[in-house]
């Protein structure tokens, strides 16, 4: 029984390493000429990262390297690395420690494909916005790379695209289950989510001696087992969640080599440590020992073939996501086991603010000159105030990542970085284009007792309604803005994150403060869709809140003697959307006279629920079984295409189409020039000229340097095949060529909220 919430040591209160002599350095050394000026001999730890080497808090390598820098430790960066052979993996030499592997602040897969699996044109997270930097599944090539340049330095991998494929995970661009990149990669040990507490504790722990396989229980770390530890009662995750009758024979959990049912061959299992297994499904009241309680995953041999599991697992991993009541996760793998262990607990504000005040040089690595890089450009005057999100929604990888308990800083830690701003950014103007961070205002809401929330296991704080015991006062908030703009040389402060507008209108002065001085004209709020179908599989609220909120904009803006808007964004062929759905979203949007011009395609992001809901066809924000309810989702491009369609109702090149569909529906009513109707008739095409557009490279069929890249329609087999090869030819998994990269719609929302760890 959980009583009250778990504690961890204070980040800072470590021993520092004898390496804390050389001081601070300027820049973290990218090359030996740097360490040789700091008077190195060696780092004791090389962070490997797909992003170019910004020494900001939004960039997860400054932010791990300042960390450890702070506990004493040498570090060094190997950023955007040719991943080609692995001597410039060597450009450092060996580290005393181990190398760090990220991808950077994006996948590395998502920075490259569309949501239609076109190549971008390019990467903000690269000097001019070259694409082509990193290959593609960022982490297992840059590790097995590691491995090759020293076999016997230990890896440890991190950041959004190994945190969020930390067990066997569905992978929307080979349309297949893979495993748990911690098995492709060949690294040594995982860390997930904002991995600070975790990167102190390993890192100490292998300085004063142990090795990776002695470091088995640090939290928020993804290790491999050979088998599972004993002392431990293992609970078959049926008996958390029963997804309905599998297998009569043999159990569904339990890796079956090809043939062994059918023979009737015994499984030689004397390696096993006793464990104790809970049989029946758990009683309401039974109290076990969460600490020394683990959860037994579907295998990833079942997931793999079967797509309900799928969906069940997803489901059990989000319900195990609260640091103060999950248990540790086992997923068997062949003949190895992946034991992910509770998430980490949350930093603490005074934690928050000393990883925030560490000494940042605010901007690129010298060595880039005078390079634009456009992530930096975006949030150069940027401060984030807060980490996590407790909105769940389904579609967004954020509180897989985060957490849904939300970290905060002090006020004075972040005016102190208005003050660093002011000092260290070039060409400061007096404006601060955001305080915010995944989500602007959830900034110190919590739930209000402690005890509630350590036994909590809801996937959202905000869904269906907001919960009773969750704080909705904005004062902190408040107080900050009111603070922020009468720092001195401060003329202008904006509110760039995502805002949750539920939350918002629960307090109206809040609602006041915004409008009137933090919105430059135009503020983008995400409604996502208008129908409730589609909402109740997003966990996103109803369009009425929506209307409150409109209703309090437009009066505090009227107050305020200014002429704003609102810019909803919208999503399109997200799992539960009909065509009809699209279709009375695009009728809203021209009753309101929204015309949208960049629009999002439901993205398939690694262990999202709506990820689990594509792949599966099932709905695991309930209970899932092969009866369950089936959720469709729009997977033939053609359908998605039009899905998007809709929401560009307005735009002459989806006429067509629109005009199809409206007639297989039934709803030709809808096509004419009438004031009610969606798109004109054809004899509108005749008055409307277009204007001939020049096809980018990568965006239509043929281009040649996209022949390597996945198509809607791509076989696993041939996948498969191509992970073979690269293994036979020694170019690691997933390393094909890279074609152009860049950033998807995230790049419009703080990359604070995509920060890797």
């Amino acid at each position: 029984m959980i009583k009250r919430h778990k504690t961890a040591p204070d980040i800072f209160s470590y021993s520092p390493y004898w390496a804390e002599c050389y001081g601070v350095a300027p820049f973290l050394p990218t090359s030996r000429e740097e360490m040789d000026a700091l008077g190195w001999d060696s780092c004791d730890v090389i962070i490997v990262t797909g992003d170019a080497y910004v020494d900001h808090p939004s960039f997860g390598m400054a932010v791990m390297g300042r960390v450890l820098e702070a506990q004493g430790f040498r570090v060094g960066i190997i950023d955007q690395p040719d991943w080609r052979s692995p001597d410039d993996f060597m450009r450092l030499g060996r580290p005393n420690l181990y190398f760090g592997v990220t991808a950077g602040n994006m996948d590395s897969m998502i920075n490259r494909y569309t949501a239609d699996l076109k190549v971008r044109n390019d990467d903000a997270y690269t000097p001019y916005g070259e694409g082509g930097k990193r290959p593609d599944r960022a982490v297992i090539v840059y590790s097995q790379r590691c491995k090759q340049a020293f076999h016997d330095v230990p890896v440890m991998i991190g950041g959004i695209e190994a945190s969020l494929r930390r067990i066997a995970q569905y992978d929307y661009w080979s349309d297949e289950v893979r495993r748990s990149v911690l098995v492709d990669s060949t690294a040594d040990i995982l860390l997930y989510g904002n991995a600070e507490r975790a990167i102190i504790e390993v890192t100490h722990a292998i300085a004063n001696g142990k090795s990776m396989d002695d470091i088995v229980n640090v939290r928020g770390t993804t290790i491999i087992r050979d088998v599972p530890p004993g002392g431990y009662t293992e609970i078959d995750s049926t008996r958390v969640d029963w997804p309905g009758k599998i297998d009569q024979i043999y159990s569904p959990y339990e890796y079956i080599p090809e043939g062994k049912c059918q023979t009737g061959e015994q499984q030689d299992d004397s390696d096993v440590m006793p464990i104790r297994v809970i049989p029946a499904p758990l009683r309401k009241g039974q109290k076990l020992d969460a600490e020394k309680t683990y959860i037994r995953l579907p295998s990833f041999e079942k997931v793999s073939k079967d797509p309900v599991l799928y969906a069940h697992t997803s489901r059990i991993l989000h319900l195990e996501s609260n640091p103060h009541n999950a248990r540790a996760l086992i997923q068997k793998h062949g003949k190895k086991e992946i034991w992910v262990n509770p998430p980490p607990i949350p930093l603490e504000t005074p934690e928050m603010d000393g990883v925030f005040d560490l000494p940042y040089a605010r901007i690129p690595h010298p060595k880039y000159k005078k390079a634009r890089i456009p992530a930096y450009d975006m949030i150069k005057t940027s401060i984030n105030i807060m980490r996590g999100c407790f909105g769940g929604c389904t579609f967004c990888s954020i509180t897989e990542h985060e957490g849904r308990v939300i970290q905060s800083r002090s006020h004075e830690s972040i005016l102190n970085e208005i003050e660093d701003i002011k000092r260290k950014v070039p060409g400061f103007t007096g404006h601060i284009s955001d305080l915010g961070g995944p989500t602007s205002n959830m900034y110190h809401l919590n739930c209000k007792d402690d005890e509630i929330q350590a036994s909590c296991r809801k996937l959202s704080c905000v869904y269906p309604t907001i919960c009773s015991n969750l704080k909705t006062d904005h004062s902190p908030t408040t107080e900050l803005y009111r603070k922020a703009r009468t720092v001195e040389g401060i003329h202008k402060v904006s509110i760039a994150s995502g805002l949750r507008y539920d939350l918002a209108v629960e307090d109206p002065e809040y609602v006041r403060e915004l409008v009137t001085y933090h919105v430059g004209g135009l503020l983008k709020i995400a409604p996502e869709h208008s129908e409730e179908g589609t909402l109740s599989k997003m966990m996103k609220p109803g369009m009425g809140t929506y209307d409150r909120f409109k209703k309090m904009f437009d009066k505090f803006s009227k107050e305020a003697g200014k002429t704003q808007h609102l810019i909803p964004y919208f999503i399109a062929a997200h799992p539960g959307s009909s065509d009809e759905d699209m279709m009375n979203l695009a009728v809203w949007l021209k009753k309101n006279d929204f015309k949208p011009d960049q629009v999002q395609t439901f993205y398939p992001s690694p262990m999202s629920l709506a990820t689990a809901m594509y792949h599966s066809g099932k709905n695991p924000l309930h209970g899932v079984t092969y009866k369950s309810e089936n959720v469709h989702t729009p997977k033939d491009y053609k359908e998605r295409t039009v899905q998007k369609g809709f929401l560009r109702y307005h735009d002459p090149k989806n006429w067509p189409a629109l005009r199809e569909t409206l007639r297989t529906m039934g709803r030709a009513d809808l096509i004419g020039n009438g004031k009610g109707q969606l798109v004109p008739d054809e004899e509108q095409d005749k008055r409307t000229p277009r204007r001939p557009t020049k096809a980018k490279p990568g965006q239509k069929t043929g281009a040649s340097h996209t022949s390597n890249r996945p198509t809607m329609q791509k076989n696993a087999e041939n996948e498969r095949n191509q992970r073979k090869s690269n293994k036979v030819s020694g170019n690691g998994a997933g390393n094909r060529p890279a074609g152009k990269g860049g950033a998807n719609r995230s790049k419009s929302k703080s990359p604070a909220a995509r920060r890797a760890r």
